[in-house]
């Protein structure tokens, strides 16, 4: 891969610690956007966020196992670097991208003593084993790898995006900017993963979400929320042949369970063709 270093002038590739480290010495004022690749629109509104308030922004492109509870899972996640440096390097507002390898980022061998309070044990944690303390665990690293003066982060993963702001920002001077949810033209909320689906799945995707939109507009006439959504999941899966996690509507202060629309989120996980697909409004 050390070709790409000669191939990106502009945007410098870092390819391990040492030449991170050499290369953000002189910098003060770095804005960070993680990704574990599958580079989309969504991504480019992050970098641009980041332009808007820091002088440099560095994007790192980094599958991380410890996040996946299932292997296959991993396995099929899309990754294309070449492809996703071509884009990076076309919006021209990128000035270093961090590729590391699993020993830059896990050189400590120590288990991670991470542990997710019970009351977070909700939405996907409660579906997706371990992702979660993986995600926490790696955004811990990458923090104390790159220290960036500002992280930012989509609200389409918002349960994610609400549990690193609060570790990090507790643990760091680092603060997390939360940047709204990028949608294609059809209002699919974009996602690495939507590579994995064909035309078709997708169209099924934007009907979901009309109905979500729906859904979302009537709460507040029903005086039984919980009942409502139990009925309205069932005929999301009735009517698009879907597996559904949850369909919750949540305060998006502290993600309890709400049973009012003010300051208050649905969430939805589902699958569509083998496809784990998540979203909020």
């Amino acid at each position: 891969m050390f070709y790409l270093l000669n191939i990106f002038i502009q945007m410098k590739v870092l390819l391990n610690n040492k030449s991170l480290f050499e290369s953000l010495r002189p910098f003060n004022d770095l804005g960070f956007v993680p990704t574990m690749g599958g580079i989309h629109k969504g991504h480019l509104s992050l970098i641009n966020k980041s332009n808007k308030l820091c002088k440099k922004t560095i994007v790192s492109i980094f599958v991380n196992p410890k996040q996946f509870n299932n292997k296959k899972d991993l396995k099929s996640y899309p990754r294309n670097i070449k492809k996703d440096l071509k884009i990076l390097k076309k919006c021209k507002k990128v000035d270093f991208v961090y590729i590391p390898k699993f020993k830059d980022i896990y050189k400590d061998k120590k288990k991670s003593k991470i542990r997710l309070l019970i009351k977070d044990q909700i939405l996907c944690a409660k579906f997706r084993k371990g992702h979660f303390e993986g995600v926490l665990d790696v955004m811990n690293k990458l923090t104390k790898i790159i220290n960036p003066q500002k992280i930012f982060m989509g609200e389409k993963d918002y349960q994610q995006l609400y549990l690193v702001k609060k570790k990090l920002e507790r643990i760091y001077k680092t603060k997390v900017i939360a940047c709204k949810t990028i949608r294609d033209k059809n209002n699919v909320a974009l996602s690495s993963r939507n590579f994995l689906l064909k035309k078709p799945n997708l169209v099924i995707a934007a009907k979901i979400y009309e109905k979500l939109v729906s859904i979302k507009k009537y709460i507040k006439h029903k005086k039984n929320i919980r009942s409502f959504l139990n009925l309205q999941k069932k005929d999301l899966k009735n009517n698009y042949k879907i597996k559904i996690d949850y369909l919750e509507l949540r305060n998006i202060k502290n993600l309890k369970i709400s049973s009012t629309n003010k300051n208050s989120r649905l969430f939805i996980a589902y699958y569509l063709n083998n496809v784990r697909l998540i979203d909020n409004l």
